[in-house]
């Protein structure tokens, strides 16, 4: 494999206080990036293989340091979600080849079960710029306590021959929900909605 890791982050953020009103336990989201280079800048590419194995290498890796950084079991994960970024020599479909085809299986196992779509976007983009990484629950699409997003930046990525690869896990939905829907104690996990 061609692709080389640059370099990871991972951070989390709790709310502890939304609208005056204190949440306890704070809602807590977890998001790990990865910096990897692009095998397949400023060039036209048809097979996209080495980055679809790319990215299922880097759905259990980022996974795993989102539920180690929230110091959690995999079952306790609530929610997930998944974007990444190109640099300006890739093209979009770099993106799309790191998060669709692969990543999803190893970031369900690091999460136990993961029935729910995995959310995700894609754009391209330069250094510093905000990548937004949108979050759904990992097992029921119809829990809306859980439509979510966390913002993610790295000032120096990614480069032009670079890919910036993210994953969120949390450990809880929004703070203060109520817009109805399923609730996370009523999901079943069996066909992804319910």
């Amino acid at each position: 494999m061609s692709v080389t890791i640059r370099k990871t982050a991972t951070w989390i953020e709790e709310t502890h206080l939304e609208m005056g009103k204190p949440i306890s336990p704070p809602t807590r989201k977890a998001v790990a990036v990865a910096v990897i280079s692009n095998p397949f800048s400023g060039m036209y590419q048809e097979d996209l293989t080495e980055l679809m194995e790319t990215g299922a290498m880097l759905g259990g890796l980022l996974g795993d340091k989102c539920v180690a950084a929230l110091g959690i079991t995999p079952a306790e994960a609530e929610s997930y979600g998944k974007a990444a970024m190109v640099g300006e020599n890739g093209e979009l479909e770099h993106a799309a080849a790191l998060l669709h085809p692969s990543l999803g299986a190893p970031l369900r196992k690091a999460v136990e079960k993961g029935a729910a779509l995995v959310p995700s976007s894609k754009k391209m983009g330069g250094p510093g710029q905000v990548l937004d990484v949108p979050l759904g629950h990992k097992d029921a699409a119809y829990v809306r306590s859980h439509f979510d997003g966390i913002e993610v930046r790295l000032n120096d990525a990614p480069r032009a021959n670079e890919i910036l690869v993210a994953v969120a896990v949390t450990d809880s939905g929004r703070p203060l929900p109520r817009v109805g829907g399923l609730a996370h104690e009523d999901a079943e996990g069996k066909d992804g909605l319910r």
